[in-house]
């Protein structure tokens, strides 16, 4: 079973959690759907390659990577999403698609979204597409110990800047 490695590390650590068995779900949305929590609470786990190193990202499954402000903030030249051909190895009992956000359980760097650690719990899936795993955000930062980004995430259906939607360049001309 993927989540025995989890279990093990967090009854260690005497943390507190529940397990929730539920319908097969691909994305973290689903997964919010089916543990009936909203998108905020649930930690989407995103590998990247960052100048040539994997990393793991972790951020609200209701937000999506803004790639030129996360290079900016993670003041580099170079980050991509990872080849899950390259990082599948990395997990190996977790499905792919489905790793729980313990980097340090498999020796990676963890950044993770401000907007996530602001919440009183967090659930994610926890190394298949049919189990999740909830916890308290405390004991999940504790635990971990990641580096908190406040920026290169955006919230879809965010309204964009005049300038950006040709708005203001519009405007202009009509005046």
């Amino acid at each position: 079973m993927p989540v025995r490695k989890l279990k093990e590390f967090l009854d260690s650590h005497q943390v507190a959690y529940r397990c929730v068995t539920h319908p097969p779900g691909f994305t973290a949305q689903s997964l919010a759907h089916h543990c009936q929590v909203p998108g905020d609470q649930v930690a989407k786990t995103v590998i990247i390659e960052l100048d040539g190193t994997m990393a793991m990202l972790v951020l609200p499954a209701s937000f999506r990577i803004r790639w030129d402000r996360l290079m900016d903030v993670l003041d580099t030249d170079f980050v991509e999403l990872a080849d899950e051909e390259d990082f599948k190895d990395r997990f190996p009992d977790c499905e792919v698609g489905a790793m729980p956000p313990f980097g340090n359980l498999f020796d990676m760097q963890v950044f993770c979204s401000e907007t996530l650690t602001q919440q009183p719990e967090i659930t994610f899936a926890a190394g298949s597409h049919t189990e999740a795993m909830q916890l308290a955000v405390k004991d999940y930062l504790r635990l971990v110990n990641p580096i908190e980004i406040s920026q290169g995430f955006i919230r879809p259906g965010t309204k964009k800047p005049a300038w950006l939607t040709g708005k203001a360049a519009r405007s202009r001309k009509a005046g």
